[in-house]
């Protein structure tokens, strides 16, 4: 009889800590739920934020980016081309005939490309092409156009713009604006130029579409 009351007591002994280890257990659960979920929270919280602060950062470098190019275009009458992985400045820099020296009425025009580069496309190559007109050999307007594209290369250096990120290629008398036109002749000097080529990542390709379709409306 006595066994039989000792083996009752235990049984309910057992059963009452099997009871509160599972309340524990459950406690337990519940309050790491708790801090899961409160991680969670706070971790959204945070990613929202982040998102609001780019979202801001991003409309305020397109409306820089906007102004910038506007500037290009109306003040120095560039004209700028966005094509897939590139952005093309046709800027008004022109060359005497027979001369690689990058003239003085030409400097400002560089130096708002360097602060545009500099600014909106960090990093990006940036490729000078030289070109000449038509007067001479094409292995002389070769040389010559290669020579131009080198001294305003030198020149955006001057202005703050990283070496490293320039290239340059002369194209001698091709892609001619004025056909024929040489030397002296009315609208030479518009084939005396050079042009630039940004390689740009995508994002800062499609920055620049959207800013040139918004200074277009």
């Amino acid at each position: 009889m006595r066994l039989t009351r000792y083996a009752a007591m235990m049984a309910i002994s057992a059963t009452t800590l099997s009871a509160c280890a599972t309340k524990g257990f459950v406690r337990n659960g519940l309050e790491a739920q708790r801090v899961a979920l409160d991680t969670e929270r706070q971790s959204r919280e945070a990613g929202d934020a982040a998102l609001r602060v780019d979202v801001n950062g991003l409309r305020t470098d397109l409306d820089a980016l906007r102004r910038d190019l506007g500037a290009l275009r109306d003040e120095f009458g560039a004209r700028i081309t966005a094509m897939e992985g590139q952005v093309a400045f046709a800027m008004p820099v022109h060359f005497g005939f027979d001369d690689a020296t990058v003239r003085q009425q030409d400097q400002q025009a560089l130096e708002k490309f360097a602060q545009v580069a500099n600014a909106h496309y960090r990093g990006a190559t940036i490729t000078i092409e030289g070109f000449a007109d038509p007067a001479g050999t094409e292995a002389y307007n070769l040389r010559l156009s290669r020579e131009r594209a080198d001294a305003v290369r030198d020149v955006l250096v001057n202005k703050g713009i990283d070496g490293a990120r320039l290239r340059t290629v002369g194209y001698g008398k091709t892609r001619l604006v004025r056909p024929g036109a040489k030397a002296g002749d009315d609208g030479a000097v518009l084939n005396r130029r050079v042009t630039f080529v940004v390689e740009t990542p995508a994002g800062a390709g499609m920055a620049t579409v959207a800013a040139m379709s918004r200074n277009d409306d």
